[in-house]
């Protein structure tokens, strides 16, 4: 038997901070540039993300580069302790030209890894980044679209509805938590925007009760459903089985999960998503 050839992580792009800019309460939107960007091959996908990473103090301020001047993240990592290894945090690509890549991302004072990190951003902080990924778009065939998630879906949704036809018909429903967060998005005519407020509710709680009580949209429809894992759920049944919808027209992911840090949630939303899987097949939905 031979050994199974060692795993390559992906090589991260070393970019520096060009601007910081409030967009609402909770969320801050960070251009990221430089020389280190100049191999940076964007995604069309509308769903385009990159995940950031984060080093910890313990790696220094060394960055080992390769040929292609990205960062030798493993011989970083082969300097750190198990427990002080680098961490990432996935985010959607809001934009990308002329070198520029622009991210949207929530902030939460003190809470999580990014949002901090955003909220400090300045001017010339180095940015270490991965991608992109992505993989779903608006179906320009679809006789209606349906965009719903919450604030951590909402760069996604706002790059989404730019892609949509000037005739394009739906509804785009978004969770934030009042009316500080809410920002303009560029949506056809025929297509209506819903924020919800979670004000001390409990987080996606109002999004489903809105989302359930929307009228019937025109067949087929193009959903995008993201966000908070036991939203996401229910919303994704809801739309399988009392809305009819076929799996090849649902794009839906939980972003998070509610009790759970990035790492907990990434180490079991595989199994989470296996159950669902299940319980659509034993409800006889293909």
């Amino acid at each position: 038997m031979t050994d199974a050839p060692a795993r390559t992580r992906p090589a991260p792009f070393v970019g520096e901070v060009l601007t910081v800019e409030r967009l609402s309460a909770s969320l801050v939107r960070v251009v990221v540039g430089g020389p280190g960007l100049a191999r940076f091959e964007p995604s069309p996908h509308a769903d385009s993300y990159v995940k950031l990473v984060f080093l910890p103090p313990a790696a220094g301020t060394a960055r080992p580069l390769r040929d292609d001047g990205r960062l030798d993240l493993d011989a970083v990592r082969a300097t750190l302790p198990p427990d002080q290894q680098p961490r990432q945090r996935s985010y959607t690509v809001r934009g990308f030209a002329d070198g520029r890549l622009t991210l949207d991302l929530v902030v939460h004072g003190d809470a999580g890894l990014a949002g901090p990190w955003a909220d400090r951003a300045a001017p010339g902080d180095e940015v270490l980044l991965v991608g992109p990924g992505g993989a779903w778009s608006p179906d320009e065939s679809a006789a209606s679209h349906l965009l719903v998630g919450d604030l951590s879906a909402l760069p996604a949704i706002a790059v989404a509805v730019e892609r949509l036809a000037a005739d394009a018909v739906g509804h785009v429903v978004v969770e934030v938590h009042g009316p500080e967060d809410e920002i303009p998005l560029d949506v056809p005519t025929d297509v209506q925007v819903h924020w919800v407020h979670t004000g001390d509710g409990v987080p996606g709680a109002a999004l489903v009760d809105h989302v359930t009580g929307l009228p019937p949209l025109p067949a087929p429809v193009s959903a995008f459903v993201h966000g908070e894992a036991g939203a996401v759920r229910d919303l994704r049944r809801h739309l399988r089985v009392d809305r009819g919808l076929a799996r090849e027209d649902l794009s839906v992911s939980g972003y998070w999960r509610l009790g759970a840090d990035d790492e907990g949630w990434r180490a079991t939303k595989r199994t989470w998503l296996a159950g669902i899987e299940e319980s659509e097949l034993a409800a006889g939905l293909v």
